[in-house]
């Protein structure tokens, strides 16, 4: 029923929707909810006694992992195939003579992990740059190498038991498939068509015009950018980008790699500092497919990565994607310019550095526009 009142739009306040154009997908923003009471799941505190070295760590310099196979003493970044692999390369060809609806096709592929740093006590925020910096070449060098054959390597990492991380050591998976798996694939026809449409890759544009509105940024340097993408779906969600039009982690500078070092280390501080824990995340970098892809013009594609945290309220109570966003559409409880303004004002000091003297209890954070 129209009552003919006529109220002043406050994204704070009021319900919309907003379009994410690198998944052609709307996501419904309800900023208004984060006033309501909390009496849902309160999860476990993340540990924070982790042992630097475990013997019966299976990622652990010199510790035997499920194979058998005893690990170096490595002290940088460490490297193996994935004991128990979600693909592998000389699986059979199920065939082509499917029914419609009972489809099937061949899938093959590598997967591997590779572990940061030997302690296991030290995550990327808490790391040195210079090993940040191995991390990163490290990656490159394994897209350039798996890329040469695959056409998606896709590098990511679960941080946190909240995420599924099953082992506490610093490490990331990285999973080369025969395949482009379905979010490249729709990020690879939205961007195409954005090129098409607009005479400029989407992200070049939008990383510009971030950096021109600067309210949803949260940190910046001369070579990268993070923000809260203005279609975040996860309440802390980030995308970093970088600054110039760049296809893959490979064809980053040695100036572009350091400055990479830096903002993550930068944006994992604040993660870790929201509600001073070791803050969970799913993450992983997208960039232009590879393999038979490298002979094409993927112009159209800009690096960039994803940072996916599920917290929400404090280090205990986590958004949950269930009921209307199985069903219906994405939804979430806070404005993407009121979480980047909460990260934007944290210290870069990561707090296991400050000391105990703290202005708040650990695990919780003062609240703010009602949060």
């Amino acid at each position: 029923m129209d009552t003919g009142i006529r109220l002043q739009f406050d994204p704070r306040e009021h319900q919309h929707l907003r379009y994410n154009p690198l998944r052609d997908s709307w996501v419904l923003v309800s900023a208004h909810r984060m006033k309501r009471p909390w009496k849902g799941q309160v999860e476990k505190p993340a540990e924070d006694n982790i042992p630097r070295h475990d013997p019966h760590n299976p990622l652990c310099p010199g510790s035997a992992r499920a194979n058998g196979e005893v690990n170096p003493e490595y002290d940088s970044t460490f490297l193996f195939d994935n004991d128990f692999p979600a693909l592998q390369p000389d699986a059979p060809d199920p065939g082509s003579d499917h029914h419609p609806l009972f489809q099937t096709k061949a899938a093959r592929g590598i997967c591997k992990v590779m572990c940061f740093h030997p302690w296991s006590d030290i995550t990327l925020p808490l790391m040195q740059l210079g090993e940040i910096r191995k991390v990163i070449d490290k990656w490159a060098e394994l897209i350039e190498e798996l890329g040469s054959t695959y056409p998606w390597v896709q590098i990511f990492e679960n941080r946190g038991a909240m995420m599924g991380c099953s082992n506490p050591h610093p490490h990331c998976q990285i999973w080369a498939s025969s395949f482009l798996p379905n979010e490249p694939a729709l990020a690879e026809r939205c961007q195409r068509e954005y090129l098409r449409k607009h005479g400029e890759p989407m992200l070049v544009q939008y990383a510009r015009l971030e950096a021109q509105a600067q309210v949803r940024v949260v940190v910046e340097n001369e070579h990268w950018l993070v923000v809260v993408p203005y279609w975040a779906t996860w309440p802390f969600q980030t995308l970093l980008l970088p600054r110039r039009h760049v296809l893959r982690l490979p064809d980053l500078t040695s100036e572009e790699r350091d400055g990479l070092a830096s903002i993550m280390k930068r944006l994992l501080t604040k993660y870790d500092n929201l509600f001073e824990v070791s803050f969970p995340y799913s993450m992983g970098w997208h960039g232009a497919p590879t393999g038979s892809h490298l002979e094409e013009d993927t112009s159209h594609w800009q690096l960039h990565a994803h940072y996916y945290p599920p917290l929400l309220r404090s280090a205990t109570v986590r958004k949950f994607m269930v009921g209307y966003e199985m069903l219906c559409k994405e939804q979430r409880d806070l404005t993407p310019e009121q979480a980047a303004e909460r990260l934007r004002g944290l210290s870069e000091e990561h707090y296991r550095s400050r000391g105990e003297e703290r202005g708040t209890e650990r695990g919780t954070a003062p609240p703010t526009d009602g949060l």
